[in-house]
């Protein structure tokens, strides 16, 4: 059976990944992306037709939603831009908020009595062959029981702490490491589905789930949950650097952005970077932390940045007006244009 390329964009709570959870394991070709309701949907289909537009193939193409509700209006933009690169679409949901784009639009599935993730199951076995053994059933029962709510459901106890499991983790930023942060949280519900025939297996995953998680970030060596996150993260920070410099004048520093914990990721980012100057953290509220390694004073950049302050090596304050945004390229362009501005006022003093 011929299987097209996918462009798979899902919602961002356990439903949401479980569904792309699914669709990995069906297709061989096929790029994820996720978003929370509102503007960031239109946002990541821009990003879709994008990455279709840059890539030269002659293989269907199929952009696939779920987990997301849409209007009229938002139905009517993906519709015409997938009509212009070509490419299928289809919508796979279970919110009743999308019940007049499901009346609009052909390729708008809409289901109230199952989970996204439940009807996407039953749609790829119906077109592609899916799961034949139903090695996977299980494990889309128990989402399917949380996330509608159907308590008497023999599963519904585990599908419980796959919701907190999933809803918890956040280690890794999913605006600034979209890949890894879903790479993340789908190896967790493979770690659920292999405990999910356990005596008492809702106790089961849950006692195993610090255990889960550092065998995620675990690489050549065990250490503190803390401390393999750190390194993870302090190694993607170097890895994508290019993407991520900023600069303070003649310094030039690595911005992150909702990443936290700066003092163990800071220092291991300058410990891993000598030759960039600082680390700087932002979060969606503005509010930022500075490090360094003697290479820069951020106690003085904190105070010209935001009025804050600290030590030589350690700082931190807050950008006022800061606007929370899911494009980190966004976000990087507005802390170097805010510092640019601070810095050239602080000049004409």
């Amino acid at each position: 059976m011929t299987r097209p390329k996918v462009y798979h964009l899902s919602h961002i709570d356990l439903d949401g990944y479980g569904c792309h959870y699914l669709t990995q394991r069906c297709f061989e070709d096929i790029r994820c992306y996720n978003a929370n309701y509102g503007a960031e949907v239109l946002a990541r289909i821009e990003e879709i037709v994008s990455d279709i537009e840059k890539e030269a193939t002659d293989a269907e193409r199929l952009i696939l939603v779920t987990d997301l509700n849409l209007s009229v209006k938002e139905g009517n933009k993906i519709e015409k831009a997938a009509l212009r690169i070509g490419a299928k679409l289809q919508l796979l949901d279970h919110h009743g908020t999308g019940a007049n784009a499901a009346e609009t639009f052909a390729w708008y599935y809409l289901d109230t009595t199952r989970s996204a993730t439940k009807i996407t199951y039953d749609w790829l076995r119906e077109h592609y062959a899916f799961d034949e053994k139903g090695e996977y059933r299980k494990i889309v029962d128990a989402i399917n029981a949380i996330d509608i709510w159907l308590e008497n459901e023999p599963l519904f106890g585990y599908g419980k702490v796959m919701l907190g499991m999933v809803s918890g983790a956040k280690e890794i930023g999913r605006i600034l490491f979209p890949s890894e942060d879903r790479a993340f949280k789908l190896s967790m519900i493979e770690a659920a589905r292999e405990r999910i025939d356990a005596p008492e297996a809702p106790i089961v995953l849950d006692d195993a789930l610090h255990a889960v998680k550092k065998a995620f970030f675990r690489k050549s060596h065990n250490d503190t949950k803390d401390n393999l996150v750190a390194d993870y993260i302090a190694e993607l920070l170097t890895q994508q650097r290019e993407r991520l410099t900023i600069h303070y004048g003649d310094k030039r520093g690595i911005l992150g952005y909702n990443v936290g914990s700066a003092s163990l990721i800071g220092n291991a980012v300058m410990q891993r970077n000598p030759d960039y100057d600082f680390y700087m953290d932002i979060n969606h509220r503005g509010n930022f932390s500075l490090r360094s390694a003697d290479r820069a004073d951020v106690s003085q950049m904190a105070a010209i940045i935001g009025d804050g302050g600290g030590h030589p090596n350690a700082a931190g304050g807050k950008i006022e007006g800061f606007k929370e945004s899911f494009v980190y390229e966004e976000v990087r362009r507005f802390v170097q244009d805010y510092i640019d501005e601070r810095l050239s006022s602080s000049s004409a003093r």
